[in-house]
């Protein structure tokens, strides 16, 4: 994959980047969900938002992917609740989702562990990384429609998220793929529908023409 990206594929990127991110106010909730991933900042930004007194309890969810089976080989959210913990967050306060293999079992699975403890839940908050947030609300607004997620992330620029990360343009890849899910996964009925704007959907198909199509369905 290129690293050299010409300007005008950056700014596409961006237009992308925003379309992502939601924006959501944060504002205090019943439990906090972090969706595994290759990012162990979600665990990190999960136990910020704890200690700032916006949940009791947070759900780490996550198996392994093909992303992570070397760096968290005991699962996602196992690895998430160690960097959790580490960061001051009590063991009281922590449940470990360790089944889920995509969104869809994120959002499933968490609500039934949940429920089986009988946890009442009347808000959620979903944290995940930045270009994740619109996909993982349109997700949830399907298989949970009885809550309406706060979706949060840590709060970074594209630029800054990039070199913080170890992605390289390989990011430029994912943004695309959760892109295209958005796009097709209301027609398979695991989504919502999200508008998407003429522009994002132009400069999408520009990222796709110039190559970034290894995460597309």
């Amino acid at each position: 994959m290129r690293e050299d990206l010409i300007g005008h594929e950056w700014a596409d990127a961006e237009v992308i980047w925003r379309y992502h991110r939601l924006s959501h106010p944060l504002r205090p909730c019943s439990v906090a969900l972090a969706l595994g991933c290759n990012d162990l900042g979600v665990a990190a930004y999960a136990a910020e938002l704890y200690h700032r007194g916006l949940f009791p309890t947070i759900v780490f969810s996550g198996a392994n992917s093909r992303e992570t089976f070397t760096t968290f080989p005991r699962g996602e959210g196992v690895h998430y609740r160690e960097h959790a913990l580490r960061l001051g967050v009590p063991d009281d306060a922590i449940l470990v989702e360790p089944n889920a293999t995509n969104t869809g079992e994120n959002i499933t699975l968490s609500r039934e562990l949940l429920r089986s403890r009988g946890n009442h839940i009347e808000s959620l908050m979903l944290i995940s990384m930045p270009y994740m947030e619109r996909r993982a609300f349109a997700t949830t607004r399907k298989i949970w429609p009885e809550v309406r997620p706060v979706c949060a992330s840590v709060p970074m620029s594209l630029s800054e998220y990039r070199e913080t990360r170890a992605h390289g343009t390989e990011l430029i890849d994912m943004m695309i793929g959760d892109l295209q899910r958005i796009i097709e996964y209301p027609g398979q009925g695991f989504a919502i529908a999200q508008d998407v704007p003429p522009a994002v959907y132009a400069a999408y198909q520009r990222l796709v023409a110039a190559g970034y199509r290894s995460r597309m369905l």
